[in-house]
């Protein structure tokens, strides 16, 4: 064993490592992605010996394969995000009934705030709906501790079981012990038999076990070794207050005892007459690590003696609800104060400070200093909105794509879930709807059928294509909808942390695979007419925009470029003062943060620390005033861990007929093309 220092999901891979996890499969989504790129990087070094893993298609995708190797009795590991379990929730809700004869963990983070998902979904709420038991740890080192115990609930009772850490345990870093080596636990293999196949008699019978194998887990988590996820603490003597915490808030709320315990040893607080008090009441505090089925038997006792009870926990009131029917099961006397009484945070994530805040209120204290306090927490950071970095293809894919329009106004904007959410923002005002993950295309096709007039396009990235796209394509082509689908080819899962897919070729086992064509599928699905360009050649890019959204029926344009994360930035533009108007467009137009304006000379300033000389202003520009001197054919960055070790533009390279242009700076067309 070795003592490193690890983000949360880190610790979790190898904790699942050491559980001896066979095969682990999952789909990029932050703040879970650093999972399985964990496990790759182990098995790269050949530190972790017999596992398989991989970036799968799609949630769904993951989590049917790995019920096949749980089938054969492999332990197994499925990661997503919050949203993408209801990618996978298909599998799921059936998986249950028919049950797992390895271990088989679900590790699905959650995204208080949200930092960076597009809903607060609660998966607490998505396990009790699925029956299926869920560990919430408070910290990562009680996640690892976790993950062993869930393999064994789950080959125990035979259901998948649902880790569930929030963003701040996953991202948080601590010292773990870790094994040197791990060696993956050997199945016994498949054998035949009538109940992996779910027929409704069966998921009948299999409904009234789930019943009641959650009885039981409930059971077990109250009497079992599982109770030590369940921990029990009391301070001073015969308490009346009772508090109940879920997840990282328990973390918080020990934390904010501390705070307030300190604050009263120093004369900080005093009682509802004012007066000075040096501890705080006596109060009764339980962590509640597996919400669900709720541990029922055991906090009937913890509620023994106690007048009034409060909850923290992030996202959803779901141990509120749940002690408010333990109160009337047992017709138990006490007060349930949480989220529901407006007492604790009713969205977003909680904090140290609030949860103190609100425990002072409980217990009906007050800090000496409230008033100045008060006055103090209205100050507010600064608004920093989230932009598309300088050189982004994305961007010039956007501009491109509105000004192949007469009007932009004649177009509808459908956008999807990834960097390119940002093509929403000011001046490109390119997204105008986001729903879900491959929404954009099929959405997209309502809006031709209701405003024939307008064209409606979709914009889709290339790993997104491969992951919700392609059944709206087919979709598209059977009902024959007029629409156009832009995909953004950038070689890369960029959003959730520059993971490869199918397009890419590129697999976390080592050898690399023929990557997917997107014009094949494209093509093998029924779209005639597919356009290519590469964004940052603005004039090929217009071009390739208009013969796409010009044609009646279904058509496409793939935009092809590296993210700029995987190439070397080339010489920053240059601004030649002396050609310079003063007119603004390269500013104005595409909002490139590299790009400010100097007022009080009237010039735009390149900022060369920002700028990784792209080009794409160069032809914004009319008056040849931005210089750009070296084109950006940079090379791949190196990865030691391996998880893309191929270069991106080698995907780009096949371009016979030279659709993809050459920057050679400002053209006529495109120069008419940007007018507006």
């Amino acid at each position: 064993m070795a003592k490193e220092f690890l983000t949360g999901n880190q610790a979790f891979a190898h904790a699942a490592l050491e559980a001896g996890v066979r095969v682990c499969a999952g789909y990029p989504g932050t703040p879970s992605s650093e999972v399985i790129e964990t496990i790759a990087a182990e098995h790269a070094k050949g530190k972790a010996e017999g596992v398989h893993v991989e970036w799968s298609t799609n949630e769904k995708a993951a989590l049917e394969l790995l019920a096949g190797a749980a089938y054969a009795g492999a332990r197994t590991l499925f990661t997503c995000k919050q949203v993408g379990l209801n990618v996978a929730s298909d599998a799921l809700m059936s998986l249950n009934y028919v049950g797992v004869k390895g271990g088989m963990v679900l590790y699905v983070a959650d995204d208080p705030g949200p930092i960076s998902s597009q809903t607060e979904q609660d998966t607490r709420r998505f396990a009790a709906f699925a029956k299926v038991p869920v560990f919430d740890p408070a910290t990562p080192e009680q996640g690892c501790e976790m993950m062993e115990a869930a393999y064994e609930l789950s080959e125990r009772y035979g259901t998948p079981v649902i880790m569930r850490p929030t963003t701040r345990i996953c991202h948080a870093s601590t010292f773990v012990e870790v094994a040197e080596r791990t060696t993956a636990k050997q199945p016994e293999g498949f054998k035949k038999d009538p109940r992996w196949v779910i027929f409704p008699k069966r998921a009948f019978e299999a409904h009234g076990e789930i019943n009641e194998r959650l009885v039981r887990i409930a059971d077990d988590y109250a009497n079992d070794s599982f109770a030590r996820f369940n921990p029990v603490m009391e301070a001073g003597d015969n308490p009346r207050f009772g508090i109940v915490a879920g997840g990282i808030s328990y973390a918080y709320t020990r934390e904010a005892l501390r705070v307030l315990e300190n604050q009263a040893k120093q004369g900080e607080l005093v009682d509802h007459n004012g007066s000075k008090i040096t501890s705080i009441p006596a109060y009764r505090i339980v962590q509640v690590g597996t919400p669900y089925p709720f541990p029922a038997k055991l906090m009937t006792t913890f509620v023994e003696g106690l007048d009034e009870v409060i909850v923290f926990e992030e996202l959803d009131h779901v141990l509120e609800d749940e002690m408010l029917k333990l109160a009337g099961r047992v017709h138990a006397s006490y007060e349930v104060k949480g989220k529901l009484t407006g007492h604790t945070t009713m969205r977003g994530e909680n904090t140290i400070d609030d949860i103190a805040a609100q425990l002072r209120a409980y217990f009906g204290l007050k800090l000496c200093s409230e008033e100045v306090r008060e006055q103090n927490s209205n100050i507010q950071p600064p608004a920093r909105p989230p932009l598309l970095c300088p050189g982004c293809p994305h961007r010039g894919s956007f501009y491109a794509t509105k000004a192949a329009f007469r009007r932009s106004s004649e177009g509808i904007f459908c956008g999807d879930i990834g960097c390119y959410t940002l093509g929403n923002a000011k001046p490109l005002d390119a997204v105008d709807t986001c729903l879900c993950m491959g929404a954009d295309i099929t959405i997209a096709q309502g809006f031709s059928i209701v405003e024939p007039d307008k064209k409606a396009l979709a914009f889709i990235g290339d790993s997104t294509f491969f992951a919700s796209g392609m059944t709206g394509v087919a979709n598209a082509v059977y009902n024959q909808h007029d629409i156009t689908i832009v995909v953004l080819d950038n070689a890369t899962t960029a959003m959730t942390g520059s993971q490869p897919h199918p397009g890419t070729g590129v697999t976390l086992m080592g050898p690399k695979s023929e990557p997917i064509s997107i014009e094949g599928v494209l093509r093998a699905l029924g779209v005639k007419v597919i356009t290519r360009a590469n964004p940052l050649h603005l004039d090929d890019a217009i071009k390739a925009a208009k013969e796409a959204i010009e044609y009646d029926g279904p058509s496409a344009i793939i935009y092809e470029s590296p993210c700029i994360k995987l190439i070397k930035p080339a010489c920053p533009v240059e601004v030649n003062l002396d050609a310079c108007t003063s007119c603004g467009r390269c500013v104005l137009k595409l909002g490139c943060p590299a790009l400010s304006w100097d007022a009080e000379n009237r010039y735009p300033v390149v900022d060369a620390s920002l700028c990784n000389g792209c080009g794409l202003c160069t032809y914004v520009c009319n008056d040849d005033a931005l210089v750009c001197r070296e084109l950006n054919e940079g090379a791949l960055d190196t990865n030691p861990e391996g998880a893309q070790s191929s270069n991106p533009k080698d995907k780009f390279n096949s371009d016979p007929d030279g659709v993809l242009g050459s920057n050679s700076g400002n053209t006529a067309s495109a120069k008419e093309a940007c007018h507006d």
